[in-house]
């Protein structure tokens, strides 16, 4: 992360180029917009952009750290309420839910971005993948939490169903969508207090 020099903070140029990126990103897509797009409405030269990105990808990468960053503060938040861990997945969930509700909502950042990124070894693509790993750990440690096993299988289901409705929020009612997950998210914790949670079929 590139900062400024006098106050150790992200200078104010690298954070409207920031702020103009993710918000056109996800908007219009990530190949969609150029990097002359992002300068002329961050009001920066060409030259203040590559100043502090050297280059688009670079952009890309900060963009989904600050997705990544808005996603682990919802569990951080979750979690530091200190109620049980039913109660945080819960939390969670409602986080996510109104996440989906909000103006503007376009399904999820990353999966949008891994859809313009299917190479698995490129760096977004790999990112993307970090960030879901991250949060397949965390969701399978709140379960297991509740019961030891199998909180991995009930973790993938939990993705699965988050993952649908983000997708589904920006197609159909949002409203109609959260209260599908979220009951979706109460039948998983009755199956996984029981241990009726399966594994998902690879098929």
């Amino acid at each position: 992360m590139v900062r400024s020099e006098s106050k150790g903070r992200p200078s104010e140029a690298r954070s409207r180029l920031l702020d103009t990126a993710c918000r056109l990103f996800y908007t219009e897509g990530i190949r969609a917009v150029g990097v002359d797009r992002i300068a002329t409405e961050a009001q920066v030269t060409r030259a203040t952009f590559y100043r502090h990105f050297a280059s688009k990808e670079d952009l890309v990468l900060a963009y989904l750290g600050e997705a990544d960053t808005v996603m682990r503060r919802r569990a951080d938040d979750a979690v530091a309420a200190g109620l049980p861990a039913a109660d945080t997945i819960r939390t969670l969930s409602k986080s996510i839910a109104r996440g989906i509700q909000s103006p503007g909502h376009r399904g999820c950042a990353f999966l949008n971005a891994v859809a313009e990124f299917p190479d698995p070894g490129h760096p977004v693509h790999r990112a993307v993948l970090a960030h879901r790993q991250w949060f397949l750990d965390k969701v399978t440690e709140l379960l297991g939490d509740i019961r030891e096993t199998p909180a991995k299988a009930a973790a993938q289901h939990f993705v699965m169903m988050r993952d649908g409705a983000t997708a589904a929020g920006c197609l159909f009612d949002p409203v109609l969508v959260c209260d599908t997950f979220l009951q979706g998210v109460e039948g998983l914790l009755r199956n996984h207090v029981t241990g009726r949670t399966t594994q998902p079929s690879a098929s």
